[in-house]
C-alpha cells in the first residue's frame, strides 16, 4: 500500500477518534457506520488502537451482501478481523444479516436489531464505486427509488451487476449521521467524483444523494 493511503488511513482515524470522543463527552452511547471492502482496512487498523471507551461504541455496516458471516465477501467479517481487534473488541457490533434464507425475508429482523443502536449516528463512512453506488445504492438496481426515498430503516436490495442480494441502510437513515465521510482512493474514483459533482440526476450516481449535505471526502492516489 502506498504511504499516501497509509497517512490517509491515519487522518481518517484521527477524525473519527476526535468526533466520537466529541460526542462521548455529552452522550452515554455513540454509533459509528462504516463501509466494506478493501479500501477502509487501514483505516479500521488505525482506529482499532485508538484510546476510546470502546464499551459505549456501536458500530454497524451502511451495507452487507446476504451472505455467511464467514463468507470472505462479508462486510462483518472484515469488520470483525480489523476493527473489532484489542481494546476496539468491547465495542457493540450489530451486523446486517440474520438466518434468514433471504435479504427480503430477513430485513424486519436485523431491522430490529439495529433499532436498538445510539441513533443518530455520529459518523457515517461512505465508499464509492466505479459505477457511482455508495452503501448498496446502485444505479441499475430496481430497489434504487425506494431505497433513496423510503424512511423505512433497512432496504433489501437486489441489482443485476452484483453476484449476492443485499441489505442496506436506507438514504434517509444515513442522512441523519451527525457527520458523512466518503473514504476513497485511486484517479479512476476521483473521477467518477469529479462527474458526482458536475450533476444532479442521483439515479445515475447515486453517490450523489449525499452531495447535498455537507460531506468530508478523504482521498489519496
Amino acid at each position: 500500500m502506498s504511504q499516501a493511503r497509509q497517512q490517509l488511513a491515519e487522518q481518517l482515524a484521527e477524525a473519527v477518534f476526535q468526533a466520537l470522543h466529541d460526542d462521548l463527552n455529552h452522550q452515554e452511547r455513540v454509533l459509528l457506520v462504516v463501509s466494506g471492502g478493501s479500501t477502509p482496512v487501514p483505516f479500521f487498523k488505525a482506529l482499532a488502537a485508538k484510546p476510546l471507551p470502546w464499551e459505549r461504541i456501536d458500530v454497524t455496516l451502511a451495507d452487507e451482501r446476504w451472505v455467511d458471516e464467514q463468507s470472505s465477501d462479508s462486510n462483518a467479517k472484515l469488520v470483525r478481523e480489523h476493527l473489532l481487534q484489542g481494546k476496539a473488541g468491547a465495542a457493540t457490533f450489530i451486523p446486517l444479516t440474520c438466518g434468514a434464507a433471504t435479504p427480503e425475508e430477513g430485513v424486519d429482523e436485523v431491522a430490529r436489531q439495529a433499532e436498538s443502536l445510539a441513533w443518530p449516528a455520529s459518523v457515517v463512512i461512505l465508499g464509492m464505486g466505479g459505477d457511482g453506488h455508495t452503501a448498496s445504492l446502485f444505479p441499475d438496481s430496481p430497489e434504487l427509488t425506494l431505497a433513496l426515498a423510503t424512511d423505512e430503516l433497512l432496504v433489501a436490495v437486489r441489482t443485476p451487476s452484483q453476484p449476492q442480494p443485499r441489505i442496506t441502510f436506507s438514504a434517509d437513515r444515513l442522512h441523519q449521521a451527525r457527520r458523512h465521510i466518503l473514504h476513497i482512493t485511486g484517479d479512476d474514483k476521483r473521477a467518477v467524483l469529479a462527474k458526482a459533482l458536475n450533476g444532479d440526476d442521483v439515479r445515475q450516481l447515486p453517490i450523489r444523494a449525499f452531495l447535498t449535505c455537507p460531506l468530508a471526502i478523504y482521498w489519496a492516489p
